[in-house]
């Protein structure tokens, strides 16, 4: 998609006053700008479309990934913005799983296109949409702005939660991924998950049955039983090889 005008970047200018209509079950209710922004450090990130390939495959799951790590660097909020209604934000957000962030449905396009990065999508069939960014709002105050180039297609490039991260803390160390397979009622397991939150590690649980199969389980492990234990992309093995491993990293 080729751009008709310059992407302006807002640092040092206060974020735009909006208003929101949100469904918070089975209620209406208002979220203002004012009270997200106002003495607080938010990240905002912002994209064109809940349930669309790179958001949520990479945009939004990152930021919820890296959540805590956000947190111990001072900010009090991760939120993300996107032109659609509050019921698609929120059936997005349970889809992912996805509780570290705060959805902001931009359903009109007001803050967008205050922001003045609402962009014509019509050639793919989604009218007026957010182009991606990110941003750090410090006291209401734009701080600091990631926006992607102006090149055709959905460039994802600047707006990551990694650059952001960098951003705050260019010695901040990202957490490795962590998965575990468990079944229920295994104690090993429980053992198992009990270390990891005792050792400071977030951990994708996959339960056997429910999310996975025993053949699924064999296929990435080579083994059969659980808890079998993925930290970084290494398979460290059941309760008692996971127990080894912290003894050896001590």
């Amino acid at each position: 998609m080729s751009q008709q005008h310059e992407l302006p970047n807002k640092e040092g200018q206060k974020v735009p006053e909006v208003s929101w209509p949100i469904r918070d079950g089975d209620d209406w209710k208002t979220l203002n700008s004012k009270d997200i922004f106002s003495g607080r450090k938010v990240v905002v990130f912002s994209l064109p479309g809940a349930f669309t390939p790179t958001c949520s495959s990479t945009h939004l799951p990152r930021f919820n990934q890296l959540a805590n790590v956000f947190k111990s660097k001072g900010i009090d909020e991760i939120c993300c913005v996107s032109v659609n209604d509050t019921f698609v934000m929120n059936a997005w957000l349970a889809d992912q799983e996805a509780g570290n962030i705060t959805v902001i449905p931009d359903g009109n396009g007001e803050f967008t296109e205050k922001m003045g990065l609402l962009v014509d999508k019509n050639d793919l069939g989604f009218g007026k949409r957010s182009w991606r960014y990110s941003m750090l709002v410090n006291d209401g105050v734009i701080e600091k702005m990631f926006i992607e180039p102006d090149v055709p297609g959905d460039p994802f490039e600047v707006s990551d939660a990694d650059t952001m991260l960098a951003y705050l803390d260019p010695e901040a160390s990202a957490p490795q991924e962590v998965s575990i397979f468990t079944k229920p009622g295994c104690p090993f397991c429980a053992k198992a998950k009990s270390l990891l939150t005792e050792k400071g590690y977030d951990y994708e649980e996959i339960v056997l049955g429910k999310d996975a199969s025993l053949t699924s389980l064999k296929a990435v492990s080579g083994r059969e039983l659980v808890p079998q234990v993925f930290i970084g992309g290494k398979h460290i093995g059941g309760s008692d090889d996971l127990e080894a491993y912290f003894k050896q990293l001590a």
